[in-house]
Parts: structure tokens; sequence; C-alpha cells
């Protein structure tokens, strides 16, 4: 296949005419979505693998590019959440190559047919997985997202049109540069991915609204964005708006078990969709649990705010706030609720919960099974972390994102949610009567 080329717009002509310059992405991203549907499994198997070695190769440079958005970020006053979340390591550039390369080990599903039938008017009826076709991603902060995003587009046979950050512009622009080069060795077109490389944010309200040529937006960020992207999109949209995550403890719980897994859910990484925000406790063992994970929380730097009853148990918190149980805090900060049981804590999460991952931790079964089947949200665990709310630990091999819609696509969103299905006849002269 051989690579099709569009006119390049310099950072200036960028500027001043972002209208012209994302309807020119549009285009192209439009023509290369067409030939990504036809690219063979090896041909985007090589992509994926050429990706990764020059990400491998490329470490230094990725680094340092990284790094000046690092330094311009705290320069600025980002938040350090934020920054944890901007900032890149040799790592995580591994993990980024690492995850191309899981990427690329798994089965294509374009093209495989299902669920076929006869009819008794003699035609056959199925589906055949397709891609969307462009995928605008608008995210914040995370330059590997460059990388996940350009790999599961890639596989999924989609062309993809990539606009980060402003904080992350330079770290961004390097990633496409080696996604642009494993493109290229694999003969397929640069225009597969594109990166927006204005700052400007007239080039999100361009791109969201541009359906000739985009046919969904992934928006990955903090609430605001995602807010802003979903009021003013003309084009569906994948989301979640934030993740208010539950560890609910059972009265039946085994308590070394909870307080590990807690302990976790919260403190494993504070900057992240997937991290506990709200703490529930069965009372009956509330006494038992709370004065020993709470010393751990406490030794660890975490701010507690809890309930009358949690405050009883352990006098260093603060009181909780109506506010606190709907906050995701991306911080070292935790609220805290005993409740009478199960019942009162699947209520607790259907009245303040993002319905993003909840956990429960019990040795009962039944209460377990009730706990799945009630507890309305994208993820729902039993005896688990809410930490591996993740592509990579769900086996999907990387996410574009997680969904906390009903539609389409829900909880992380892998290859299969950044495509569909269309419906297939095959026949042998049939006609209708």
């Amino acid at each position: 296949m051989r690579p099709i080329r569009f006119p390049h717009a310099s950072q200036k002509h960028i500027m001043n005419n972002v209208k012209e310059h994302m309807q020119v992405v549009g285009q192209a991203a439009r023509a290369a979505s067409r030939l990504m549907a036809q690219a063979d499994t090896a041909a985007k198997n090589r992509a994926l693998h050429e990706i990764a070695a020059a990400l491998q190769s490329q470490s230094a440079q990725l680094l340092t590019a990284n790094a000046k958005d690092v330094a311009a970020a705290r320069s600025h006053g980002l938040d350090a959440a934020s920054v944890d979340r901007l900032t890149l390591t040799e790592k995580s550039v591994r993990d980024m190559a690492d995850g191309l390369l899981q990427i690329a080990r798994l089965p294509d599903l374009i093209g495989a047919i299902s669920e076929m039938n006869y009819r008794p008017s003699g035609i056959q009826v199925g589906k055949m997985r397709v891609p969307l076709g462009v995928i605008g991603i608008i995210y914040e902060s995370r330059p590997n997202v460059t990388a996940d995003a350009a790999g599961l587009c890639l596989k999924s046979g989609n062309a993809a049109i990539l606009r980060g950050g402003s904080e992350a512009l330079h770290s961004n622009q390097a990633i496409a540069a080696c996604v642009h080069a494993g493109l290229r060795a694999a003969s397929l077109p640069e225009t597969a991915v594109q990166v927006i490389a204005t700052a400007d944010r007239a080039a999100v309200g361009e791109l969201i609204t541009m359906k000739e040529y985009v046919d969904v937006i992934v928006p990955r960020g903090g609430k605001g964005l995602i807010e802003r992207i979903s009021e003013e999109s003309t084009i569906p949209v994948i989301k979640h708006l934030h993740g208010v995550c539950h560890v609910y403890i059972d009265d039946e719980a085994d308590i070394d078990k909870a307080i590990c897994i807690a302990d976790n859910a919260k403190t494993h990484r504070y900057g992240v969709c997937n991290a506990m925000e709200t703490l529930l406790v069965a009372q009956g063992v509330a006494a038992e649990v709370l004065p020993r994970l709470c010393k751990i929380y406490l030794d660890k730097g975490v701010e507690l705010r809890g309930d009358d009853a949690s405050r009883a148990l352990v006098a260093q918190m603060k009181v909780a706030t109506e506010e606190d149980w709907t906050t995701e805090y991306l911080a070292p900060i935790l609220a805290v609720r005993v409740v009478a049981g199960l019942d009162e804590a699947i209520e607790h999460i259907a009245t303040y919960g993002s319905q993003h991952t909840d956990s429960i931790v019990t040795e009962n079964y039944t209460k377990a099974m009730r706990f799945l089947r009630e507890v309305d949200s994208s993820s729902v665990m039993v005896n688990a972390s809410t930490r591996f709310a993740d592509g990579f630990e769900y086996g999907l091999g990387a996410e574009i994102g997680i969904s906390t819609d009903k539609l389409h696509a829900r909880g992380p969103v892998g290859l299969e949610g950044l495509t569909s299905q269309k419906y297939i006849v095959l026949g042998s002269g049939q006609i209708r009567i």
C-alpha cells in the first residue's frame, strides 16, 4: 500500500488559519481511514512493531522533549497530580513500547464474520466487524495516550486525529514522529495518525464539529474538559466524566484481605481515575478495620474525611461534607463512611457514585453476587482493588479511555470498542416475494 501525502502546514499557518488547517486534517484522515480499513493484519502489526522500536531507540530524545514540558508545567504552577501524569520515565517509555507490542499480539477483529444463519428465503444473514472510521481523541497531560491511542486505532483499522494538551506539546510531537516512522516503514499512510501541533483551543472546537470527517470523539482529561466536549460536540462521544470509585468492606470480609485491597485501591497511585475515593465499611467490622487501615493511610500522608461514626473510631479524621461523597480527589484525600450493611452501601454508591468502578470485599458468595448485579457501574469487582480497572489489566492490550455510557462501549475501551458491526447477507439469486 503506497502512503498518501497531504500538504504540510507550517506552525504559523496553523495558528492563523485553524479552521482551514483542521479541514485539511479532516480530509486527510477520512482518506486515510479508507486505506486503513483495507490494510491487512501483517501491515498493521509491522507498523506497531516499528513504532515500538522507534520509541525505544528514541527514548533519550523523548525524555528530553518531555523534560521541557515538565519544566514549563512546574513554572506555570500545574498541580502535582497533573505533573505526575505528564512525566515520562525510561520505564514509561518501555511500557508504551510494550503496550504496542501487546496490541500487535491481539487478534485482528476487522473482517471477522459472526452469527451467520440461514433464513427461510435461503439467504444467509450475519454480522461483520468493521472500523468506526475516523476517531478524534482529545486529552490532557498524559503523553502515553498518544502512543496508546495511535496503536489501538491503527490495529482496529481506524484513522486518528489526536489533540493533546498544550502542557505536553513537545512530548506528543516527539512520540508522533515515532508513530509516523512506523507507519512509513509499514507502507501505511502517515495521515492515519495525525497529532495536532497547535495549542489553540479553537482546534478542539473545529475537531468536535467536523461530522463530515470524524465519526466519534473520545475525550480524556478532567471533568471540565469532558463536560465541554459532551455539551459542544456534534459527533458521538465515548466518555466518562469522573471516577468516584468505592470499596465496600462487608461485615463478612476477610479483614487482612480487606485492608490490603483498600490500601492498594487508594495509595497505589493517587492521580488516576480508578483510584478509590470513598471507603465504605460495614458497621459490624468498623471498629476492627478502621483504626488499622487508617493508620496506614495517615502514615502515607492521606487526609481522611469521615462521617460521625468513622470519626468516633479515628480521631484524626476531618468532618466529611456532602460534597466529599461526590468528589474525585485525584489526590491523597479519602472520604470514609460507616454503613449499616450491604443495602446501605449499594444505596450510597447509587446516590453518589459515577458508574466507573466499585468493589466489595466479602467472603459471602450471595452478597458478592448481589453487589455484582445491583451496582450499576462500568466495572464491578469482588475482592479486588479498583486499580485493576485498566485496559492492560483486562487483557485489552491498552485502552483508549474508560466509558461510563451504556451504549456501544462501556468500561475500558480497547479494540472492540473502536469497531462496529454491519449486517451482511449472502444469497444465491433470491428475490423477495
